[in-house]
């Protein structure tokens, strides 16, 4: 039986290292786990059988022992599907990928405005995720794993969303209620922590073991990347930096507490202080705009409200900083009326507010990028799950 996890487990070691390298010869695999060449043989053997890999010709040509072209392996795109689903507060987000992580597809649709029973998000996610499969002409039968983002405090491991700004109720079994609908393993996360998955396999992060995403939308997010594995705590409730308190008995947060940075940050908390001080608009793009127009032409109550929020957000980057200490920081997100809090003036803010010592303080660094992107990071969940299960099992059907 332990021989059988620990073949389990050099199976996976290997899938992932060419997963990760794209293309690689056996000697190499052989090198940099650690398996010892004649394992390599055996196991790669046995994924090339399941036809999780595949071998290909060697780019420089070179021919082995008795004149054979060398060859590498990668991994066989055609073996798996995934996909990666983001969900904001106005739409869905959705990316299909291949088992060797390359974008097949990808769909939007729209999200009502407000929160939804947890049934009927299930419903719209499962009608979005059919409506991608069939943009290749699939059924989402023939996926092995969907990863769903959501805002909000997720226990990943038990696939629970103890609350989201999205559903109506708490503490619901979300994953499980996606995969009885789809028929389908559902993997759930907070978004931010997607986002960090995202950075790490595609993004400013990969190569990086250890760094620390910082979401901006419609809320805050933060995800933590510590030893190449995202961080969650013990109750699945870590990293929650838009709910660190900033201010005591301070603004009304949409999580029911009070003095959260999000109350001061976040695009609704600026609505509502829009509202007050310039009346109400028709659209929330269109108040914010306004809002930050008015302050960039000197009115005195909007400069208030946006250096507010920025000097929050210094606040709350610093605490990060004396906390984790972390090499790198990347500001991602896709809200582009919130160059405001990116500005060098707010950076400056949080640097004189960290601990000083004689060594250059964390790397700050700006990735926007769209929610489609976010749904790649979610995709990217799933296929660790689904490279794990085929480690496991060899080439597993989706049903």
């Amino acid at each position: 039986m332990a021989f059988g996890h620990q073949r389990e487990d050099s199976r996976l070691i290997l899938l992932r290292e060419i997963s990760q390298e794209g293309r690689i010869p056996r000697i190499d695999l052989a090198e940099r786990t650690g398996i010892s060449r004649a394992t390599v043989t055996t196991i790669t053997a046995d994924l090339l059988r399941d036809g999780l890999i595949e071998e290909i010709p060697r780019e420089d040509g070179a021919a082995g022992t008795r004149g054979r072209p060398r060859v590498d392996l990668k991994i066989a795109g055609a073996a798996h599907l995934v996909a990666g689903v983001k969900v904001s507060g106005s739409r869905i987000s959705l990316v299909l990928m291949d088992f060797e992580g390359s974008q097949m597809a990808e769909h939007e649709v729209p999200l009502g405005a407000g929160r939804h029973s947890p049934e009927a998000l299930a419903g719209y996610i499962g009608d979005a995720v059919a409506a991608l499969a069939a943009k290749i002409g699939t059924k989402t039968a023939q996926i092995s794993g969907v990863g769903v983002g959501l805002a909000g405090t997720i226990d990943a491991g038990a696939g629970a969303v103890h609350w989201s700004p999205s559903l109506n109720a708490r503490n619901v079994d979300f994953a499980a209620m996606l995969t009885e609908r789809m028929g389908v393993p559902t993997y759930l996360d907070n978004d931010a922590n997607l986002v960090a998955m995202a950075e790490k396999t595609f993004g400013l992060g990969r190569g990086r073991s250890d760094f620390i995403v910082v979401t901006i939308e419609a809320g805050v997010g933060m995800g933590i990347i510590l030893g190449g594995e995202i961080y969650r705590g013990t109750r699945g409730c870590g990293a929650e930096f838009g709910h660190t308190k900033v201010q005591l008995e301070g603004a009304l947060c949409r999580c029911g507490q009070r003095g959260c940075l999000e109350a001061y940050v976040a695009e609704y908390a600026l609505l509502r202080e829009a509202d007050t001080a310039l009346g109400p608009d028709t659209s929330l793009s269109g108040q914010i705009a306004r809002l930050l127009g008015a302050a960039e032409a000197g009115d005195p109550t909007a400069a208030s409200i946006v250096s507010r929020a920025g000097r929050m957000f210094a606040m709350g980057l610093a605490n990060i900083v004396n906390i984790f200490d972390p090499e790198l920081i990347i500001l991602a997100g896709e809200q582009m009326q919130f160059d405001y809090l990116y500005a060098e003036e707010v950076i400056a803010e949080m640097r004189k507010s960290i601990v000083q010592v004689d060594a250059a303080p964390p790397e700050v660094v700006i990735h926007k990028w769209g929610n489609l992107m976010w749904a790649r990071g979610a995709a990217a969940y799933a296929l660790e799950f689904v490279q794990e299960r085929a480690a496991r099992e060899g080439r597993v059907d989706a049903a």
